[in-house]
């Protein structure tokens, strides 16, 4: 016998009880529709052109049919391609492989600082999205200077993404210029602060303060860029930033191919580790899917 709540009529209830159901349905389709974005990832091969100055090099071969491969293993229906530091300013591989994947990946390139816009247009229609400051090891830009207000203002007008490769105590300073540029600005694996001071490094603390500025993202990827204690650091950092930024400003990344990391990383591990640091379904599908407009999937 169906127990019907007293003011309703058996027909009444079960319409509700229909709607209730179909309403639930509709909900799990929904979330079973949402994209599964890696938003940091590498590839290239031994026959490109390397960088002059280059702090390392790989004795491998990261194709763009491999990096697919891990996409599908692992369930991911979006990916981000980086261009990385020692192929410098030559994107033509990073076009080529958006070029073919269509529209399942998105490339953020390295350019030149006098690069044109007429350049930066062509890049944003092959599928690059934003530039990366790679500035490990590097002087610290003076933003202000005149070749840099240029190369901003041309981001900015295509409403791209900064982003940033940079310890924590330097991307307080720097964050705020690039803000003042009016760009987005997109900040690496969990800000790389101090290892040996961990959530505790006066940098990130500053880097949570950023979260109240709503144009800064950062990924939560790669935490053994961040010392031995890496994991360790990410499982304390990921509530942090999670009530600095909220859900919807944190990106994961797989950072593979794990370069310099090759031996003991993999994007199964990588992938996994994220399934533990963000127990809840509901909570990691959402940082899954939160690059989906920032990237223009």
């Amino acid at each position: 016998m169906t127990f019907v709540p007293r003011g309703l009529t058996r027909r009444q209830f079960g319409a509700g009880l229909a709607s209730l159901v179909m309403a639930t349905a509709t909900t799990a389709r929904s979330e079973a529709a949402l994209p599964v974005i890696d938003t940091h990832a590498h590839v290239f091969h031994r026959g490109l052109k390397l960088a002059p100055g280059r702090r390392y090099a790989p004795d491998y071969d990261a194709p763009l049919a491999l990096y697919l491969e891990q996409l599908d293993r692992n369930g991911m229906t979006n990916g981000v391609l980086v261009q990385p530091s020692f192929l410098g300013t030559d994107n033509s591989y990073l076009v080529d492989c958006l070029k073919t994947a269509g529209t399942r990946l998105r490339g953020i390139a390295v350019v030149d600082l006098a690069v044109s816009a007429d350049e930066l247009r062509t890049l944003d229609r092959a599928g690059v999205v934003g530039i990366r400051l790679n500035l490990v090891g590097q002087p610290l830009p003076d933003l202000g200077a005149a070749e840099w207000k240029a190369l901003l203002g041309n981001v900015k007008a295509l409403s791209w993404q900064v982003e940033i490769q940079r310890n924590a105590s330097d991307l307080a300073v720097l964050v705020p210029q690039l803000l003042d540029h009016g760009v987005i600005v997109v900040l690496d694996h969990y800000t790389l602060p101090d290892p040996k001071l961990g959530v505790t490094d006066p940098g990130f603390q500053s880097v949570m303060k950023l979260g109240a500025a709503k144009n800064v993202w950062v990924k939560i990827s790669a935490p053994y860029r961040n010392g031995a204690a890496g994991e360790d650091f990410a499982k304390a950092a990921y509530p942090l930033l999670r009530n600095a930024y909220g859900l919807d400003r944190l990106l994961w990344g797989s950072d593979w191919p794990h370069t310099q990391f090759e031996a003991t990383q993999s994007y199964e591990k990588n992938r996994q580790f994220l399934d533990g640091l963000i127990a809840d379904p509901g909570e990691r599908a959402q940082v899954l899917a939160s690059p989906k407009q920032l990237f223009r999937f």
